[in-house]
């Protein structure tokens, strides 16, 4: 028999009733927490049970801002669309979507609007959503000043290389040189919260392992960004192994990065 994967249909009816459940139980414990402060005003509402796929389509190409709240608002994001429609590189921000794939998306997403949502409740789940959005893009930047750093303070050229072990494929943050035998691998970590430590050090361990299995001569450096600064040692303490060279720490100042690199390209042997 052929396999059955998911489709976002499949999974909402998985949680739906849960979903149900807990809603009310949390409108009730709101109703009850902040009983003395609750006022009934009177709101703009999108009553969706009048809204038919068509009228959708037109709204979505005529104001495409609107369609990451909707979307937020169907627990569906661009990987659904994608998987399930086969469109592929939308931007759900700011979408450029044709007139025949606005019908498809909203023949898609109307069955899981509900029968009305106040205005303002949509506008406030699209901030939620753009700010994460935003917060999560900064966090990669960090990466990317991390390698820039290497480039403008080490003596070659840094970028993101992969490597396989047996069939199994790495990758590595920043690699030097950028085309042949990997010379010098270092990893870019950022570990957020003290939970984390053991998974991301032994992901830490095992790719300098595996580097050093394939290139024998490669040295291996790693640039981490933990804010428990007195727990930094037992970090250093976890990654010591005769396959990495060298352990820094950077936060997210440009000083900070800068010093971080110029501390680690001294034990990789690339200081300029």
């Amino acid at each position: 028999m052929p396999q059955k994967y998911g489709s976002h249909s499949d999974y909402m009816a998985w949680v739906k009733s849960d979903a149900d459940s807990r809603q009310k139980a949390v409108e009730s414990a709101l109703r009850q927490a902040f009983s003395g402060f609750i006022e009934k005003r009177e709101v703009e509402v999108v009553v969706f049970s009048s809204v038919n796929a068509l009228d959708l389509a037109r709204a979505i190409v005529g104001y495409p801002l609107i369609l990451k709240p909707l979307l937020a608002c169907c627990n569906l994001a661009a990987r659904a669309i994608e998987r399930d429609l086969s469109i592929k590189n939308l931007d759900t921000y700011l979408p450029h979507l044709s007139e025949d794939h606005a019908k498809v998306v909203a023949g898609y997403i109307k069955p899981f609007l509900p029968s009305y949502l106040e205005l303002p409740a949509m506008s406030c789940v699209d901030r939620v959503y753009y700010i994460d959005k935003e917060i999560r893009k900064g966090k990669g930047q960090w990466e990317q000043r991390i390698v820039q750093a290497l480039n403008r303070f080490g003596h070659t050229p840094f970028r993101k290389r992969m490597f396989k072990v047996r069939g199994e494929q790495f990758e590595l943050d920043a690699a030097a040189p950028e085309v042949g035998k990997i010379q010098v691998g270092v990893d870019v970590k950022r570990i957020e919260a003290r939970r984390d430590i053991h998974k991301r050090c032994d992901e830490i361990v095992n790719k300098a392992d595996k580097l050093r299995s394939v290139f024998p001569k490669a040295q291996f450096g790693v640039v981490i960004y933990y804010p428990f600064i007195d727990e930094h040692a037992n970090i250093q303490s976890r990654l010591r192994s005769a396959n990495i060279s060298g352990v820094v720490f950077a936060s997210e100042s440009d000083e900070s990065i800068e010093g971080a690199v110029k501390l680690l390209l001294p034990t990789l042997e690339l200081s300029k």
